[in-house]
């Protein structure tokens, strides 16, 4: 049994948040916003619900990081772990939270805010400092959170192993005259059952639904000479897991068999380009290019990856036109696939996290064609 990580320190935090405030500063921004989601987990630990009340995190360079909070959430705000390394600021109902928002920031500002902040929130900061500007935390700060430290990779390489130790169970179970649906919750029990905390998918497509990447597992019963796509994920000790394999009832035809080792020779081409000063985009270019010269390539409809962290989609994204190099302790998704309408998909896709010389797996299943029953 593996062993739960050691929890991250207020230490950690205040590190994470001086990171954020200085990479503001570098990025010509006079400081960042941060709304309740992954960003805010990630900098402070606290993970509040999202309601109509503003909470929010003001981080500014050389000074103190304040989180306004509601009153009534203020004590847990209080207890969470990055609380000791900053400043709280509490509003009761009845008051103007914008206004002791605002009086953090600097006149005639520009912020990077997160981008899942409510359009409430923006709309009421604007509204009570409308010479400030904002830009989405994505676009103007990308790499905040996409380089891990070790206690993160650490979380990452056993959220993968999680998720493989439930492949290697899922293949098991019976396929043929079962709802792809069935098949989903066991993948979730499974997820569950290896220690994941949080399930945020698991889908099943079977015979022409593999055609969808992200068809939602329904009420197909899934029949002998079908291709199946898996691709499921979720969130152990705060970490993402993603990978996806697929699967054929009985022995498959052909062609199903010929699209199978393409893809699978694609996503072997994608990791094999993941190396330092790499631009993200060559990654997906490595991919395209094996299933392109197959005459496939209008079949392969997405990106070949993104990044991977408190979150199971975040940047980099492996995709034509991002140039960012790649950096030793970024994590992402190598997954290719074909999707023919009507017909079938295949689609692999293991976690990869970027080294000082390479790249190491953190999905190490099979990526054969597995038969099922």
């Amino acid at each position: 049994m593996t062993s739960t990580p050691a929890p991250f320190t207020a230490g950690d935090y205040a590190a994470r948040m001086r990171r954020a405030a200085d990479a503001a500063a570098d990025a010509g921004l006079d400081g960042v916003l941060i709304a309740p989601g992954p960003d805010l987990v990630w900098l402070t630990g606290y993970r509040p619900v999202e309601t109509e009340r503003l909470t929010l995190l003001v981080l500014r360079p050389g000074q103190d990081p304040v989180l306004v909070v509601p009153t009534l959430e203020a004590p847990d705000a209080a207890a969470s772990a990055g609380a000791p390394a900053l400043t709280l600021r509490d509003w009761t109902d009845g008051k103007d939270p914008y206004e002791a928002a605002v009086s953090l920031m600097r006149d005639s500002g520009r912020y990077g805010i997160s981008d899942n902040a409510w359009a409430l929130h923006l709309l009421g900061l604007g509204k009570r400092r409308p010479d400030t500007g904002h830009v989405a935390l994505t676009e103007a700060l990308p790499m905040l959170r996409a380089v891990k430290d070790q206690a993160e990779l650490d979380r990452l390489a056993a959220a993968g192993a999680a998720a493989d130790a439930t492949f290697e169970e899922i293949r098991k179970v019976p396929f043929a005259g079962r709802r792809e649906a069935e098949v989903a919750a066991d993948l979730a029990d499974l997820l569950r059952q290896f220690g994941h905390t949080q399930v945020d998918f698991t889908i099943v497509a079977s015979g022409p639904n593999g055609a969808n990447p992200h068809h939602e597992a329904g009420e197909r019963t899934i029949g002998h000479g079908d291709m199946v796509v898996l691709d499921f994920g979720g969130l152990k000790h705060g970490y993402g897991s993603d990978t996806s394999r697929t699967v054929h009832v009985g022995e498959p035809d052909a062609e199903e068999r010929k699209v199978h080792d393409l893809v699978r020779a694609a996503q072997e081409a994608g990791v094999a380009a993941v190396r330092p000063g790499v631009a993200c985009q060559e990654v997906d270019r490595a991919a395209r290019a094996v299933i392109a010269d197959a005459g496939y390539g209008e079949y392969f409809i997405h990106r070949t990856g993104h990044g991977i962290g408190v979150t199971t989609h975040e940047p980099p994204y492996m995709i034509e036109g991002e140039e960012m190099p790649l950096v030793p302790g970024m994590c992402f998704s190598v997954e290719p696939g074909v999707y023919l309408p009507g017909r079938f998909g295949v689609r692999i896709e293991d976690i990869v996290t970027v080294t000082a010389d390479g790249s190491r797996r953190l999905n190490t299943t099979s990526r054969e064609l597995v038969i099922v029953d």
